[in-house]
């Protein structure tokens, strides 16, 4: 897609973007970094911005990993436009659990297509499959990706990019065996609800929005979620101190995650500012942050 086709006489169109965290760990540097990122665009385009927070993996959500979400959102400097207020805010009113229904719904639509679910009973330590039928308990949902699928767009960083979605993520999880959602429908169902036309993600995640866009195509309901209608920017990965990429799995007990880094929120900035190939320097705001963008045709220049 051209840049330039969302440009009208009226100019750009206003972005509707969301922060998407999960409270599975202190955030770190790169969550912080598209937290800035998505900020930065949306404001510029003077759209509405929605803190969405993904909950379904209650295993591993923390109630000081939900309270660290809103406190370095406002360490940062953010601000979002829909969301909840705070963490008790979001268990009563915003959380995924609350649009299992929905959810539920697509699964079911998409079980009616014939040959495009299977039952797996693998697992993380052992990949050999059983067979299972879809109705059994304790069994994940997986896509059957068609061997030569691939899906092509326009990445707003990345340029043209094309993913071998059968190779990448061949049978991907839609429910998980406790009968729940997965990230991948979730994803699409939550994002088509709030009318995202904007997603920011880090590059280690574009199969994941192949997955979703193959997912997408499966059902007159979510054709919505495409990328002709929303816009894509998937942004290089900060390395960790060790070379590693950045986890929130590699977090020690003691780790506060981006909101303990000595340095202040301008590490963040500054992260951002080295993303976009700018000459090394102190970055201390939000606004000399905004100054420095890089030139996007479909975003409002700088001061307009």
């Amino acid at each position: 897609m051209n840049p330039a086709d969302s440009l009208s006489s009226a100019g750009p169109a206003p972005l509707v973007g969301r922060l998407a965290p999960t409270p599975s760990g202190y955030l770190h540097l790169g969550n912080a970094v598209n937290f800035v990122l998505t900020w930065l665009l949306v404001r510029r385009s003077g759209g509405r911005l929605h803190l969405r927070i993904d909950d379904l993996d209650r295993n591993r959500l923390r109630r000081p990993y939900l309270d660290s979400i809103f406190r370095t959102i406002e360490w940062l400097g953010l601000d979002y436009d829909e969301g909840p207020s705070g963490p008790d805010d979001f268990l009563r009113h915003h959380s995924q659990l609350l649009h299992l229904p929905d959810y539920n719904r697509l699964l079911r639509r998409l079980r009616q297509r014939p040959g495009l679910l299977h039952a797996s009973t693998r697992s993380r330590t052992d990949a050999a499959e059983v067979p299972a039928s879809l109705d059994e308990p304790g069994v994940a949902w997986r896509a059957v990706v068609p061997a030569g699928t691939s899906l092509a767009f326009e990445d707003a960083w990345q340029g043209p990019v094309t993913t071998e979605l059968d190779r990448a993520m061949p049978d991907f999880v839609l429910r998980k065996k406790d009968a729940v959602a997965a990230y991948q429908l979730a994803s699409v169902a939550d994002d088509l609800r709030l009318g995202t036309t904007l997603i920011v993600r880090g590059l280690d995640l574009l199969p994941s929005t192949a997955a979703q866009l193959w997912l997408a195509r499966q059902l007159p309901e979510t054709a919505a979620f495409n990328a002709t209608r929303i816009r894509f920017l998937h942004h290089p990965l900060l390395p960790g101190p060790d070379g590693r990429k950045l986890s929130k799995s590699q977090q020690q007990p003691l780790d506060r995650g981006v909101l303990g880094a000595e340095a202040g929120p301008q590490l963040v900035y500054e992260a951002v500012a080295q993303l976009w190939g700018l000459a090394p320097g102190p970055v201390r705001s939000l606004s000399e942050l905004s100054f420095c963008m890089p030139v996007y045709p479909w975003l409002k220049p700088y001061g307009a």
